[in-house]
């Protein structure tokens, strides 16, 4: 959760936060969770709100679903941004997928845990999260390359030199996406957001990125 850096976002934009499929306020379905059906429902989302095109921040497993949306309905996206993703299983360190065959519950940070809770008070739903969260990891295939090049909007790729996701990836990643900018940033996974469990003394201490991210966003061209 990257909440800190919304209210930042909204001072001048209107800012959509989406939960998506058995994630918080949004109800699961009787079927396994897809990057691919995320992006489904989130250009479906767009069209409810009578929105025609937006700019698009997805973060971690969030930017495979900000990928997919830019591929699958790229009249949706304006500006993509993708913080701290992958596309590839060779994107990770070794031993994450060894790691991710042998996680249980009790490896999920208990910060995430407490933020599900305090908006949907159902431990068995949080569970539910869990299990599919870590179902649609486990059985991760890799993306063609073409997935990527197919992405035709203006794009900017973010990764912490400490990631998850090795910087290596994200460099090839950005040189696939025709029209991509590039930028690793000091720190874990996440923590130039603000990620909840990066946190220093409960506060957000790397706010120059919401600067990074305007000036693309208000950048015209590339």
């Amino acid at each position: 959760t990257f909440g800190s850096i919304l209210p930042l976002l909204a001072a001048t934009r209107m800012v959509i936060a989406v939960e998506l499929q058995a994630h918080g306020h949004t109800s699961d379905r009787d079927a396994p969770e897809s990057f691919e059906q995320d992006a489904d429902d989130v250009a479906g989302l767009l069209q409810q709100l009578n929105i025609e095109k937006a700019d698009i921040l997805g973060f971690s497993n969030g930017g495979n679903t900000a990928m997919q949306l830019a591929t699958r309905h790229p009249q949706k996206v304006n500006r993509l941004i993708v913080a701290s993703s992958f596309y590839k299983r060779s994107g990770m360190p070794p031993g994450f997928w060894e790691g991710m065959e042998h996680a249980t519950f009790s490896d999920m940070p208990q910060a995430y845990k407490d933020a599900f809770l305090k908006i949907n008070n159902d431990s068995a739903a949080l569970l539910n999260m869990f299990n599919k969260d870590v179902h649609r990891m486990r059985n991760f295939k890799d993306w063609s390359d073409d997935v990527l090049k197919a992405i035709s909007v203006p794009a900017l790729i973010i990764s912490g030199d400490k990631d998850v996701v090795l910087a290596e990836h994200a460099v090839a990643m950005s040189r696939l996406i025709p029209n991509c900018r590039l930028a690793i940033l000091p720190g874990e996974h996440g923590k130039y957001l603000g990620e909840i469990t990066t946190l220093t003394n409960g506060k957000w201490e790397q706010d120059y990125v919401l600067h990074l991210i305007e000036q693309f966003l208000d950048t015209p061209g590339t």
